[in-house]
């Protein structure tokens, strides 16, 4: 399942046009927050698909039959590109428990790239629906990578995958290795450069979220 929420227009779009906008680049600020805004929306959609439940809510005047989330999720993002989206998410779901992964490209002197995967914090998966942000979804390794990595600490029961940006090679790769993936995107374009760079995409955006950093 593949959700594009710019497929209608909405001020999600407005915002993942200015993301994209190297005429506000310069504004780090506003670009987290606008991502921060795009996982709150992404976050409201989502919500509408996990299981409630209804409780008795007392009023000063009465009571009344009120529905609530069954069970909290887990926000899971990929540090550190993904913090600004997971505080959107974390907006929302505010009793959510969450996980952290600190998977990034460990790049070679050819060019080439791996994905390295040094550190996880989460609590028990099992059973549990996990919702994943990364802003951008390029080649799909990191988040393939990731949601191995967190199988292997539990069984949990729903995968979804947020993200500003998406290429649709990575949403191919994605579905191909993790087929009960639920990916939801601000926005998806169609090439990717031979470095893994989606265009027009926007950049990098842990760099614009948090400045430049030195490659290891």
């Amino acid at each position: 399942m593949v959700i594009n929420l710019s497929e209608k227009h909405s001020l999600l779009t407005n915002w993942v046009g200015e993301i994209r906008n190297v005429d506000i680049h310069n504004d780090r600020q506003r670009f987290r927050r606008n991502l921060e805004r795009i996982a709150e929306v992404i976050g409201y959609e989502i919500s509408k698909t996990l299981d409630s439940s209804e409780i008795k809510v007392t009023t000063p005047l009465g009571t009344i039959q009120s529905k609530q989330l069954s069970k909290q999720p887990v926000l899971a993002t990929i540090l550190r590109a993904g913090l600004a989206m997971h505080n959107g998410l974390l907006n929302y779901f505010d009793k959510a428990d969450n996980a952290f992964l600190s998977a990034y490209r460990k790049h070679h002197k050819d060019g080439s790239f791996e994905i390295s995967l040094e550190y996880l914090s989460c609590p028990d998966l099992n059973d549990r629906v996990v919702i994943l942000s990364d802003p951008m979804l390029a080649t799909g390794a990191s988040l393939v990578k990731s949601i191995h990595h967190l199988k292997e600490q539990g069984n949990f029961k729903e995968i979804h995958i947020v993200c500003a940006i998406a290429c649709s090679v990575g949403i191919e790769y994605v579905l191909q290795e993790i087929p009960y993936a639920k990916i939801w995107c601000g926005d998806i374009d169609n090439e990717l450069t031979a470095k893994g760079y989606i265009v027009p995409g926007l950049g990098d955006a842990g760099d614009l979220a948090y400045g430049t950093k030195m490659q290891h």
